[in-house]
């Protein structure tokens, strides 16, 4: 039985007024309108954003890989959140052969990924060369005090700053920066604090 640690979202196991569950849901469904084709839900944890996803886009993508390097978070997914369009693996998100195993996709989604990872490059290589050219990354990090810097979360290597988060993506034609507040997702406005940034990139 997965359990909830914190980290790992488990609607079944928490209450629907969860802060937690409600900021996850919203950055999947502000991923919707961004999904087509074959779609990449890189660290996939319980399992329930890519039902959401394939139920929700149901006529704009062929398939849903969702992937996370926990073995007892795929099962929990396999068993409760199958979707038709939906197939769950285990795998390493800084695994140098991932693109070879799991090809190209149209569109890839990796929310609050990047702080738990050490090997930072390899795994934003992997996601440069698993998505298709004229492909979509949408992608999600706490802010906080910078890479190599402390942080008060025991799961999580560091927190870049908001600079150092929109230094990541000089690869992509095109990036927009969004940021979350709660269930609010928006552009960003002047003096307000934004504990989570979004990027939307364009290969």
């Amino acid at each position: 039985m997965l359990k909830y640690t914190g980290e790992r979202i488990i609607p079944e196991l928490m209450k629907p007024t969860n802060g937690m569950l409600l900021e996850h849901l919203a950055r999947y469904h502000f991923a919707i309108h961004y999904l087509n084709g074959r779609v990449l839900d890189f660290a996939c944890g319980s399992g329930f954003g890519s039902q959401a996803m394939a139920k929700a886009a149901k006529k704009r993508i062929n398939q849903i890989v969702g992937i996370d390097i926990d073995a007892a978070s795929i099962q929990y997914a396999n068993a409760h959140y199958y979707h038709p369009s939906v197939s769950f693996q285990q795998a390493d998100a800084v695994d140098p052969s991932l693109p070879e195993k799991l090809g190209q996709f149209d569109v890839i989604v990796s929310f609050e990924t990047l702080e738990h990872i050490e090997d930072e490059g390899q795994y934003m290589s992997n996601i440069f060369h698993m998505l298709k050219p004229g492909g979509t990354l949408i992608i999600s990090t706490p802010f906080g005090l910078g890479r190599g810097k402390p942080t008060s979360e025991p799961f999580h290597v560091h927190q870049l700053t908001e600079e150092e988060f929109k230094q990541l993506f000089h690869n992509y034609s095109q990036v927009d920066f969004y940021y979350q507040k709660g269930v609010l997702v928006e552009p960003g406005r002047q003096g307000l604090h934004y504990p989570i940034g979004i990027a939307v990139c364009t290969k």
